[in-house]
């Protein structure tokens, strides 16, 4: 838990259930998915603020995604099988979240000493 009110939220069409679009509004979230129904008195700024949203969510995932792939070698995988390739992306990619825990505490830390 980060214990961090969350205002803005961004995600792949496929997370823009029913569910997902009820709690988001009824907790004051702004998001980047689709409308459902007709458009509303501020459907443009709406639109703008979408297209923000979904710009700075793409930029921040491939560009992480892209560093880790450099960085812990994952495009250097030689897996014979789906799973296992699978099975090492995921792996590197929990390492690179561990890594940048640990030095968010280090940083953390050193503020308050």
């Amino acid at each position: 838990m980060t214990h961090t009110k969350v205002r803005l939220a961004g995600a792949d069409a496929i997370y823009a259930t029913n569910a997902n679009c009820k709690f988001s509004s009824s907790n004051n979230i702004r998001t980047d998915f689709v409308r459902k129904g007709r458009a509303g008195k501020h459907e443009h700024q709406r639109k703008k603020l979408a297209a923000m949203i979904t710009k700075e969510r793409a930029t921040k995932l491939e560009g992480s995604f892209g560093k880790d792939k450099q960085h812990y070698y994952l495009h250097r995988i030689k897996a014979r099988t789906k799973e296992n390739e699978i099975l090492w992306i995921f792996f590197g990619i929990h390492v690179s979240n561990a890594l940048e825990i640990g030095r968010r505490m280090q940083a953390k830390l050193a503020l308050t000493a």
